[in-house]
């Protein structure tokens, strides 16, 4: 079968800034991932007891693969959110039955025709949910679903949400001021930000600085020195859940700032992976929340698989707002 898989070759044939990143421009002049990943001929993946065989039809990309395609380890192959066609059901008689449409999240090795998917991390969709939506679903969901479910109750909170546009900050937006939070995104983008406004945020600043405090709760994913920024708008006793560092630069703080504000504050690391609940339980309300009108998934880019470089490339430099999708050709 054809897989897409890393190539060996450098992402960009230019220099990485010693920040964690390439310049402004930079890393899409250098080639971009144009010789990282391309398309080969490989082995059918052969479904486990508790798996399913899936023919994919969509697939969505995320940064982090973009950051695992610089050191890809030997044997990996990318592709965690998929959707398609059960072609072959679970030998232990679990999940899906053939032919029934599903999104599922994978280990890995989505990036391709057919994907060997655990039955416990599919769930089925409905007729009026396409593969190319339902593939935008499931790592960017997964995350706002379960980081919210954390937070604890939203009514009445204010909330701080950093590095806003992509897929995650779409949702976590949707959701959490459909509980009633009232949510501060930011975002670089004023395009993004009247999405981000279109979604339910009541306010969108344009830096982390510009945000007016002091917030119940702060979701930070940028790291580096906008962390330390953004806990200092938390509130006395606030809360800040740390779940990711898109700037790949640590970041450092000093014990008696939080005397200046965030004084006894909650810092939480978290992970999406950590969870009770199986994927596929919470795919389903994902799955449910976007027939019920309250979930949208936010697709910024459809292309065919053969551009996959490209989209990488433009969702790298942050060209993409939301979710990229790419098409699998039947």
């Amino acid at each position: 079968m054809k897989a897409l898989t890393p190539t060996g070759r450098p992402a960009a044939a230019g220099g990485f800034a010693e920040a964690g990143g390439y310049a402004a421009g930079g890393f899409a002049e250098a080639g971009g991932y144009a010789e990282a990943v391309g398309f080969a001929e490989v082995d059918q993946p052969r479904p486990g007891p508790g798996e399913a065989l899936v023919k994919v039809e969509a697939f969505s990309v995320n940064r982090g693969e973009t950051f695992q395609l610089e050191a890809p380890k030997p044997g990996w192959r990318p592709g965690k959110d998929i959707a398609g066609l059960v072609v072959q059901a679970a030998a232990d008689g679990s999940g899906p039955a053939v032919c029934r449409r599903v999104v599922g999240h994978p280990p890995a090795g989505g990036w391709a025709e057919y994907v060997c998917v655990p039955t416990d991390a599919l769930a089925e969709l409905p007729d009026t949910l396409d593969s190319v939506r339902a593939a935008a679903l499931p790592l960017a969901g997964l995350t706002a679903l379960r980081l919210l479910r954390t937070a604890g109750a939203l009514a009445g909170r204010r909330v701080l949400l950093t590095g806003a546009s992509g897929g995650v900050g779409h949702y976590v937006t949707e959701l959490a001021s459909a509980a009633g939070a009232e949510v501060t995104a930011v975002t670089a983008s004023p395009e993004r930000g009247r999405r981000l406004t279109e979604l339910g945020a009541a306010a969108v600043v344009h830096e982390i600085g510009a945000a007016r405090g002091p917030y119940d709760l702060v979701l930070e994913s940028t790291g580096g020195a906008g962390l330390p920024v953004a806990l200092s708008r938390l509130a006395r006793r606030g809360t800040l859940i740390w779940f990711g560092q898109a700037s790949r630069t640590p970041a450092t703080l000093d014990f008696f700032d939080f005397f200046t504000g965030p004084e006894s504050a909650t810092l939480r690391h978290f992970h999406y992976a950590d969870s009770d609940a199986g994927y596929g339980e919470d795919l389903a309300t994902l799955v449910r929340l976007v027939g019920e009108g309250r979930l949208t998934p936010e697709v910024g880019r459809v292309a065919p698989w053969e551009e996959t470089a490209a989209v990488l490339t433009d969702l790298r430099e942050r060209r993409i707002r939301g979710k990229a999708v790419l098409t699998v050709s039947p």
